[in-house]
């Protein structure tokens, strides 16, 4: 896409400070981060979310987001590294090509509060997951 933010840094039109590149994504510090340290790493073909992810870019981007979390909690000293990925406007999605945030994180930070904890009984539980198998 022309006026896609990332698509324009993987073609070298906006400045990244660049982590890693290969042939299917591409890692770089977010301008907007919670701690330093905080990357990206995004596909480079412009693929708005999970859901419209293939099998083979959704296997690059989980093994460069690993590389990265080493990387980042080895260069900052963090005390843990969280991995957020939002889709679509509900799921919180405000860049619309798909990314995941590799967060470095310390202890009492206060950072993501994502939700309030709910134990649903078992029968529901098994419910749910007989509905994603069947979908599956």
């Amino acid at each position: 896409m022309d006026d896609c933010i990332f698509c324009r840094i993987v073609r070298g039109e906006l400045p990244a400070s660049k982590i890693h590149e290969d042939e299917h994504t591409l890692a770089f510090l977010n301008i907007v981060a919670a701690h330093p340290g905080h990357a990206l790493v995004i596909v480079k073909p412009h693929v708005a979310n999970i859901l419209d992810l293939d099998d083979t870019l959704a296997a690059a981007v989980f093994q460069t987001t690993a590389r990265v979390a080493k990387a980042v909690k080895a260069a900052t000293g963090c005390d843990g590294v969280t991995l957020f990925q939002a889709n679509e406007v509900a799921g919180g999605q405000t860049v619309f090509h798909f990314h995941i945030h590799v967060l470095p994180r310390y202890t009492n930070d206060k950072l993501l509060p994502f939700w309030p904890a709910s134990s649903p009984g078992r029968e529901a539980l098994d419910d749910m997951a007989a509905r994603l198998r069947a979908v599956l």
